[in-house]
């Protein structure tokens, strides 16, 4: 048997059986429209990658006042509802299945997005070393205002009205985005979280505002539709924690307790700053669906679900310039490689307009 042929076996994952394990990783593209609305080129783009196993669409808003990337698409409000539902309509009426990932931009927005609003974070610690895109051009990111705990029901709140909201848009499920450098991450992992009390110390304590989260998800979809993604490793963002497997394996014995979907990990750091694995002592301490992303090719994923490593991949680089990701793999065609220059820029070049084979 072609060992690549694993990737196409079906995959009971929650509620939900996936026609291959090939997901779409969630990809920020800047494609919204005023006021954080997806806009129609969205469903066009989401539509045309519905081939994948699950698609996880991208970063996006559960509160107001929250922006990182200028033209990020939200689901607070009315009308973000309404272009998701365009959206998650179109990728159904391709016979796909999508994810929301719901998303709290935490230290990594700016005021300059936001109103002239400071960021917040579990710390007042900004992030260092890099440059946000706002409408006055590149601006460092400045020093977040430190949340107080009696706040952070107001923030698990916001999340419970973004899986809401998810679930009036059509969507399939949620994902919680506990990833690179966000706010749910900024608490998770001990460079970014200095504080004190209930949600500062040892990583019982750091978890506790994304467990928290997550529960609130489960709370309305049910634990079979939600996944959550960590990247204890990643230093995008100046994040960094002095014990990444400790908490992979905390996070990971936890969501199993809980029985979600899936846990979408990500194996390593964008920058090679923080080396080691954490694939191996996820798998120990979660037997559901790992999903495993960050830098693999068809072959290295094939062979990770064929060991029981993981039982299914995530690819982002090579979704956005590779529409029938799918079809490529399973004739053993070459990818197309994206255009940089167009992953934040407005309109169809570079978003909608890459051939399939």
């Amino acid at each position: 048997m072609n060992q690549r042929s694993s990737l196409f076996n079906p995959l009971k994952l929650g509620a939900l059986t996936l026609p291959n394990r090939i997901i779409m990783a969630p990809l920020t593209r800047c494609r919204a429209d005023d006021g954080h609305v997806p806009s129609d080129i969205m469903a066009e783009y989401y539509s045309q990658r519905a081939t994948a196993g699950l698609i996880v669409a991208e970063a996006t808003m559960v509160m107001e006042g929250n922006s990182a990337f200028w033209r990020e698409p939200g689901i607070y409000s009315d009308a973000q509802v309404a272009g998701w539902r365009k959206v998650t309509d179109a990728v159904h009426a391709k016979g796909g299945l999508i994810f929301l990932q719901l998303w709290h931009g935490g230290r990594a927005t700016h005021p300059l997005l936001n109103n002239g609003q400071q960021p917040v974070a579990p710390s007042a610690i900004a992030i260092e070393g890099d440059e946000v895109h706002t409408p006055e051009g590149k601006k460092p990111y400045v020093t977040p205002r430190e949340l107080r705990d009696d706040e952070l029901p107001g923030v698990v709140e916001g999340f419970s009205k973004a899986a809401q909201n998810a679930k009036a848009a059509g969507f399939d499920g949620v994902e919680v985005h506990g990833a690179n450098g966000y706010l749910l991450d900024e608490f998770l992992r001990d460079g970014a979280n200095k504080r004190t009390g209930a949600y500062g110390g040892p990583i019982e304590n750091r978890a506790r505002l994304l467990l928290e989260v997550t529960d609130a998800a489960i709370s309305v979809w049910g634990a079979d539709r939600v996944g959550v993604r960590i990247s204890p490793l990643n230093s995008f963002n100046s994040m960094s924690d002095s014990d990444p497997v400790g908490v992979t394996t905390y996070v990971a014995t936890q969501l199993a307790k809980r029985g979600v979907a899936y846990l979408h990990l990500m194996r390593a750091d964008f920058f090679g700053v923080q080396q080691g694995d954490v694939v191996s002592p996820a798998r120990a301490a979660f037997p559901g669906v790992l999903m495993g992303n960050m830098g693999y090719a068809p072959a290295d994923a094939a062979e990770a679900v064929v060991s029981g490593m993981l039982d299914a991949v995530a690819f982002g680089h090579h979704y956005v310039s590779n529409p029938d990701l799918v079809e490529r793999v399973r004739v053993g065609a070459s990818f197309a490689e994206p255009d940089a220059a167009t992953f934040y820029s407005q309109g169809p070049a570079g978003y909608t307009d890459y051939p399939t084979l």
